[in-house]
């Protein structure tokens, strides 16, 4: 079993943020500067063909610690961020590239669900090696309450077969932006932890009707769909539940038992809900919905 090896910490207003390895996987993990040790820990996912260190995931990731004393972990995905990639993931790349300028919809979707689905599958055990030695920290524990908070996209991809088999999470933040396939289905069936669920309603690739089944086959007894127009890498989400994780986790120092377990945002913060950063690609992305 591996164990946490901080690689670097840089303190910003209120944040301490560290980069780690745990085995060969990089993250990054956000904390307040002070504040109650076992607080609750966010896992939080990237999109396709970016890192763990976009500004948009780090925008949400400092919101979170600093709106509600959470602590927020991020990992590059297999053959993203840091890491290196494998000739699968070169090969899946140029293949999405040749589908998408050759206007091949149909080939662009099967390049892209075999692709998504290896890198699930690569990235799920990663997740949970990272947690087991997350939780090796003093300042972690066992008994901090654990969240998926997204985002959509590859986030979503990643974290819905994560959360069927992880039952150190209990609840979690999915949402649209990618090519729904059935084992997702079936994984879907199997969690029951409450879910807030975003939907890019105009999305270039993908039919609204595969994110819509891919809610419904959710087994939880609370969740919810929040949807707004646009598509996956450009919308800018209104209207979302901003307390859904705190109320389900408990804030910083509490259990989510506790009558007041979270305090709303203060009213001069906008927070800032997950997304699929699309529209922060670099030259090394891939143009792929997921």
């Amino acid at each position: 079993m591996h164990s946490v090896r901080f690689t670097g910490e840089t303190p910003s207003n209120g944040v301490v943020e560290r980069d780690f390895i745990v085995g060969e996987v990089p993250g990054v993990l956000w904390s307040p500067v002070s504040g109650p040790d076992h607080a609750p820990l966010v896992l939080m996912g990237h999109g396709g063909g970016l890192h763990k260190k976009t500004p948009a995931l780090m925008s949400r990731a400092h919101d979170t610690v600093t709106t509600w004393g959470f602590t927020v972990v991020a990992i590059d995905a297999p053959g993203h961020g840091d890491r290196p990639r494998t000739e699968e993931d070169e090969r899946a790349r140029a293949e999405l590239r040749q589908a998408r300028a050759a206007g091949d919809t149909e080939g662009f979707e099967s390049v892209s669900v075999r692709y998504v689905t290896s890198l699930a599958e690569r990235a799920v055990p990663e997740w949970r090696a990272t947690l087991d030695a997350l939780q090796k920290l003093p300042e972690i524990g066992a008994e901090a309450p654990i969240g998926y908070g997204g985002g959509i996209s590859l986030g979503t991809a990643i974290g819905v077969p994560l959360t069927a088999i992880e039952p150190r999470i209990t609840a979690a933040i999915f949402g649209g932006g990618f090519f729904v396939y059935e084992a997702l289905i079936e994984a879907a069936r199997r969690i029951t932890v409450p879910i807030q669920f975003l939907l890019p309603w105009d999305d270039e690739y993908v039919d609204r009707q595969s994110a819509l089944a891919l809610f419904d086959a959710f087994a939880s007894k609370e969740k919810t769909l929040h949807a707004n127009p646009g598509d996956h890498r450009n919308v800018r989400w209104i209207g979302l539940d901003t307390e859904f994780l705190a109320r389900h986790l408990g804030r910083a120092g509490t259990s989510p038992a506790c009558p007041d377990r979270y305090r709303r945002p203060p009213p001069h913060r906008t927070p800032v809900p997950p997304s699929h950063e699309g529209h922060l690609r670099t030259g090394r992305s891939w143009s792929a919905p997921g």
